[in-house]
């Protein structure tokens, strides 16, 4: 069905659950269950909604999930019959008695499990269970689908997905922030904007947690960071315990909620506490300032508005506005020890890998598995997932597989880059339907079947190609990125001035970013840094965005601290002076700037907690019993460690994925704290037993999941 979000659709629908406790429902009933099982409610309140101007109304479907079956009372199907139907049955009489056409929305709330690798609910899993309420819900008559009040990235991409590719609905998707501007889960607007738009949704919002007056500043950054109409459904402030009253009246939403048409926010509505009087002054608000909102343009602007090459995951965004690191350790290519890694499953290896070139300075993270006799299409998803574990750096699906790759991107958490596609008819026509699809860049080599070009010239007619059928699958000309291609200087020399070159030549011609393996340009000569480290600063002159490098490598990362300050990038050197300030000396050749765990399990101990490595952990406990008893392990360093990180979660540095995965590692070093103690016939100390409990019927029950994870894993 086409909608035209932000014409059309002006005014969304305000609470049910607020409208069903009016409607009579105790304070002890499940508000899905009783919806259900009193259809004739959920209509009558749909009706009024409609009444007070609302242009979509949200079928009761929330919570009827798969996973909540055991509140519901009845089978899925027959509850996601009857809650759809109430909704479709209120949209049909509105049009019979007034012709004016409503939309009813299948709403798709969280399934209240984490999702791996915070929870052991499989992306997979969540997205069979949104599927199911996709195909039930269109098969009732919904004419559009709502993913709302979610605060996870990944759950999100598992939503969309199931939508997109089981049905013809149209779909909007909202999440839920905290005052710092992030969901719970440490979801940045910017990353769920990207992600979003990459996906192919219609609009994007905010809704729940906050009043109107704290979400207004973010729906006005999210207007900035999205082409996509931005919609937006605040609650009515807070609830007063003692009365149930929420603090904000009808009146003072509706003057707030006229704050965000003026922000140009293109379509409104309420969450908790609203009711239909609520909607209804805003209707009244909005006619007024609007001047008759149905004929008015919602005035967003086009979806081909350029914001530049924008990559993410879950949680941090990287912008291609500066030289951008992208770490080539995860590729097999001449790494013996990383082969051996791949075939054996070593996943330990390949994390510390991630973690490692994250702290020297690394952005984005090459990701590659092709190595003989190893099944990409089952390993390259298995490692993005374990990665995802460790690190919130954006990552580089790195395959010339399209079907591994596709199997990447599927349950990858964000917008990454895809390495690559080349001038091959074949290959683009293979690949470039599957980076549209599931919102990636991509990288295009500029070789084809005859070859790599000798010529500046010939590489730049290759890349002309490459965006021309990019733009035909759909992709925008940002998500593009050319590789001119180092060939090796010992080889072919008088190409390396071509590379250069055909640099430039693509950023002034074409106007895209470009990407470049650097070391390949010494293979064969001796000495290689002093090519590398001076090849690196003559492409980035050219206008190497996105250089392929070890970021282990000092040469490398000094020549990019020192050309940051010379093209006055880093103001005032105020980055360079922080890396180098207190060495009066020579960095030291070979060593990653932040240096890297060093064999005293004192201090390591708090390293492998904080970075999740949990195999790690478990070693630095085995040395540090060596010397310490089980309880001084354990009140020494073991809890220091996890209230260190603790610490980082309250400043805001650290996120949810990363304090479970602390929680994780020093699991590992409980474990063997555990062992000792059996070993010994000693009984670890208790404190006695904790019972924890929720609101019956709670749909938003994360949190004491998180608290019983946390608490296991301090023992």
């Amino acid at each position: 069905m086409e909608i035209n979000f932000g014409e059309e659709i002006r005014i969304l629908d305000g609470a049910m659950g607020t409208m069903l406790q009016k409607e009579g429902m105790g304070t002890e009933e499940s508000t899905t269950r009783f919806g259900i099982t009193h259809p004739h409610i959920l209509k009558k309140i749909h009706k009024k909604y409609i009444e007070a101007g609302s242009d979509v109304i949200y079928a009761a479907t929330f919570g009827i999930n798969r996973l909540k079956s055991g509140e519901l009372g009845m089978p899925v199907e027959e509850a996601m019959k009857r809650a759809v139907g109430a909704a479709t049955e209120a949209a049909e009489e509105a049009f019979e008695k007034n012709g004016r056409r409503v939309f009813t929305a299948l709403d798709i709330g969280p399934l209240g499990e984490l999702l791996e690798p915070m929870g052991t609910l499989t992306f997979e899993e969540a997205y069979d269970v949104f599927r199911e309420m996709v195909l039930l819900g269109e098969k009732y008559g919904t004419d559009m689908a709502v993913i709302e009040t979610m605060t996870d990235l990944y759950e999100v991409r598992a939503a969309v997905l199931a939508v997109k590719e089981n049905s013809d609905m149209p779909v909007m998707v909202s999440m839920t922030f905290e005052e710092n501007g992030r969901t719970f889960t440490g979801v940045s607007l910017e990353a769920m904007a990207i992600t979003a738009e990459a996906l192919g949704v219609d609009a994007v919002g905010i809704n729940c947690s906050l009043g109107p007056s704290e979400i207004l500043p973010m729906a006005e950054k999210l207007k900035s960071l999205t082409s996509l109409p931005v919609f937006a459904k605040p609650n009515a402030g807070l609830p007063d315990p003692s009365t149930g009253q929420y603090d904000i009246t009808a009146e003072m939403f509706a003057g707030e909620m006229a704050k965000y048409l003026e922000a140009g926010v293109d379509i409104i509505g309420g969450c908790c506490g609203t009711t239909e009087e609520y909607i209804k002054l805003m209707a009244e608000k909005m006619e007024v300032l609007d001047g008759g909102r149905r004929e008015k343009k919602s005035g967003y602007t086009s979806r081909e508005k350029s914001r530049g090459l924008r990559v993410c995951s879950g949680s941090a965004v990287v912008k291609a506005d500066h030289v951008a690191v992208i770490g080539e350790r995860i590729n097999p290519t001449g790494k013996k020890r990383l082969k051996q890694a791949l075939l054996d499953e070593d996943f330990d290896y390949i994390m510390a890998q991630a973690i490692e070139q994250a702290d020297a300075g690394a952005e984005i993270l090459d990701v590659n598995v092709g190595v003989p006799g190893v099944d990409d299409v089952k390993l390259l998803p298995a490692v993005v997932k374990k990665l995802q574990s460790v690190t919130d750096l954006p990552l580089q699906i790195d395959s010339s597989n399209p079907q591994a790759i596709e199997a990447a991107l599927r349950v990858y958490n964000g917008k990454p880059i895809v390495n690559s596609v080349n001038g091959e008819d074949s290959v683009m026509e293979d690949i470039l339907p599957i980076v549209k699809k599931y919102g990636a860049a991509v990288i295009g080599l500029t070789l084809d079947d005859k070859g790599i070009p000798d010529s500046a010239e010939g590489r730049v007619a290759i890349a002309e190609r490459i965006l021309k059928k990019a733009r035909e699958a759909g992709l925008p000309e940002e998500d593009v990125i050319i590789d001119c291609l180092a060939l090796t200087a010992s080889a072919q020399q008088k190409e390396v001035n071509e590379t250069l070159k055909a640099i430039r030549l693509v950023k002034e011609k074409l106007g895209l970013k470009t990407a470049l393996g650097v070391s390949n340009i010494s293979f064969g000569l001796p000495a290689r840094n002093l090519i590398n480290r001076t090849f690196f600063t003559m492409a980035m002159e050219c206008g190497l965005d996105l250089p392929i490098i070890n970021p282990n490598d000092e040469d490398m990362m000094a020549s990019l601290a020192a050309f940051n300050v010379l093209k006055n990038i880093d103001k005032n050197a105020v980055k360079y002076i922080d890396r180098y300030g207190a060495d009066e000396t020579e960095p030291e050749k070979g060593k990653a700037p932040s240096g890297i765990y060093g064999g005293n399990p004192h201090e390591d101990i708090f390293y492998f907690i904080e970075k999740g490595m949990k195999a790690e952990t478990a070693e630095a406990v085995e040395k540090l019993l060596e010397s310490h008893e089980e309880l001084e392990t354990v009140n020494n360093f073991l809890i220091p460690a996890l209230d260190n990180v603790g610490k980082g979660f309250e400043r805001g540095t650290i996120f949810l994925p990363q304090m479970l995965q602390a929680a994780s590692a020093a699991q590992g070093g409980f474990d063997v704290i555990k062992a000792s103690l059996s070993a010994g016939e000693r009984e670890a100390v208790s404190l006695g037993r904790v019972a924890l409990a929720t609101v019956k019927g709670d749909i938003h029950d994360i949190g004491k999941n998180i608290v019983k994870v946390i608490m296991e894993n301090y023992g």
